[in-house]
């Protein structure tokens, strides 16, 4: 992503700086007062002829510029949902004519209301700016948005904090865009390995050879169908300066499926199509990553990547396989297209193996949870209920919205084995986003809190709240509210 500038000022904006201006964002309360605003008369005159009820406009200023004037209309109720969705429209109207710097005047708000629609509107602008890949011959051109200044009275802006979550953010999507032939497990690795060296990150790839010696049976099972042999699990780590043995940890585990034909189940053509984006857990864990190190947080982050493909071929798994994850457990394989939480049993198994203060996982994991949610919400569950008040309302807040399920033990009924110590999946499917969760539960190890977040949210046509593209990105922004504003680790102590 290019580098944008965020600054901030109380000062109140002048005519003369809208005049020099060739977009601007003018927010105010619903009942806006014209006389307090730049151009106020003409934009009163207009606004009376082309806003519809709460909804942001645009018209061009009959100034030599001809700035084009967005007026966002906003509510003192509304939800972050809302107002990420609200500062979306409008800074698609703003930048219709791509920019290098985007004006926002703030008019007549409380303070927390301007303060949240600041922070709002540089997430939707920076979202935007993301070039996801595109292979047409003239592609579309660049963002050329270089600065975003915000004024007036309660314009502030944490620039730190959101340029590292839409940088996050950003590469989530890029690489949950790109297609199968382009990041096979083999080239995922590589970017990683090349992001890492770039960050100075730590970089550790548990390959096939390496696997084997570990009895990771779950995660070679699925990656036994494909020829390129290139598929394993990345290990990123960042380490805070100072960092000591007993510095706590957390573990980000991410499903990284570079593409799922279903295996042997194989998927009809309008269920395959799109499988490529089966990679947004992995890519949400590495963001997250991102963010989090750009942040200089005072703990560790290691993100564990499970890289694989799920291929159909003479040496594919099949139903009544029987295998072992690393820790020994042996499972049942029912349906070839539930891998995905075959890879994250032995990802997870390594993961707490070091006992990290807590593990969340991310992962586009079973069609049950989109059924029951849609795409405008992801699922989550957790080892902790006592958290799910809190989980939940972190997801209000972010305005990456959550929803839990239920995670009784006697759901574990449905994945009794008489051949194995545990069934991959119930053959009927019933709740199978519940029995997915109690299944990886399995091979959390050392008591460790974890937390699962089943991406029904990953991609969602015309995108999800702030973000325009199809490619949501989903998690980063509700995992860094949920570290460093709800302060989680603290509370687990």
């Amino acid at each position: 992503m290019t580098a944008i500038e965020l600054r901030a000022s109380e000062s109140p904006l002048t005519e003369a700086q809208v005049d020099a201006a060739l977009a601007w964002i003018l927010v105010t309360p619903e009942q806006p007062r014209w006389r307090d605003v730049p151009h106020g008369a003409t934009l009163g005159v207009r606004h009376a002829r082309l806003a519809a009820a709460g909804e942001a406009w645009a018209t061009d200023l009959p100034n030599r510029r001809s700035t084009r004037a967005v007026h966002a209309p906003l509510s003192e109720h509304l939800t972050p949902f809302e107002l990420l969705g609200a500062a979306r429209r409008a800074v698609e109207l703003a930048l219709e004519t791509n920019p290098r710097e985007l004006v926002v005047s703030v008019h007549g708000c409380g303070r927390q209301l301007a303060a949240a629609a600041c922070e709002a509107l540089a997430s939707a602008a920076l979202a935007r700016s993301v070039a996801l890949p595109v292979a047409k011959r003239t592609p579309p051109p660049p963002s050329k948005l270089a600065r975003i200044r915000f004024l007036g009275r309660g314009a502030r802006i944490d620039a730190r904090r959101v340029l590292a979550e839409a940088e996050g953010n950003g590469l989530a999507r890029q690489l949950a865009a790109l297609p199968p032939n382009e990041l096979t497990p083999g080239r995922y690795r590589e970017r990683v390995a090349a992001v890492a060296a770039e960050r100075g990150l730590r970089f550790d790839f548990h390959d096939l050879a390496a696997l084997r010696r570990r009895g990771a049976g779950a995660f070679l099972a699925v990656a036994q169908g494909s020829t390129g042999g290139d598929a394993g699990i990345a290990h990123v780590s960042y380490r805070p300066r100072g960092a000591r043995r007993d510095t706590p940890r957390v573990a980000l585990v991410g499903k990284g499926l570079c593409h799922d034909t279903g295996g042997v189940n194989l998927k009809p053509a309008r269920a395959m199509f799109g499988m490529h984006q089966d990679t947004a857990g992995s890519a949400v864990a590495l963001g997250t990553l991102l963010a989090l190190q750009a942040l200089e947080v005072p703990f560790v982050v290691d993100a564990w990547l499970a890289l694989a493909a799920n291929h159909i071929g003479p040496d594919a798994y099949q139903p009544n396989d029987i295998v072992k994850a690393a820790d020994g457990t042996s499972i049942e394989v029912v349906h070839t297209d539930a891998e995905g939480r075959l890879v994250l049993a032995d990802t997870l198994l390594l993961a707490t193996a070091g006992k990290p203060a807590l593990t969340i996982d991310y992962a586009t994991l079973t069609g049950a949870c989109i059924h029951a949610l849609g795409k405008a919400y992801s699922g989550i569950f957790t080892n902790r209920p006592a958290l799910l008040p809190l989980l939940t309302a972190t997801g209000q807040l972010s305005g990456e919205r959550v929803w839990p399920f239920p995670f009784d033990a006697d759901y574990d009924k449905a994945l009794d084995s008489p051949v194995a110590d545990i069934r991959q999946c119930a053959a009927d499917g019933e709740a199978d986003h519940i029995l997915a969760a109690r299944f990886l539960s399995r091979f959390v190890q050392n008591g460790t809190p974890w937390i699962h977040l089943d991406l029904a949210s990953a991609n969602r046509k015309g995108g999800l709240a702030h973000v325009a593209s199809d490619e949501t990105g989903f998690g980063v922004r509700y995992t860094c509210r949920l570290l460093l504003d709800q302060k989680l680790l603290e509370r687990l102590d």
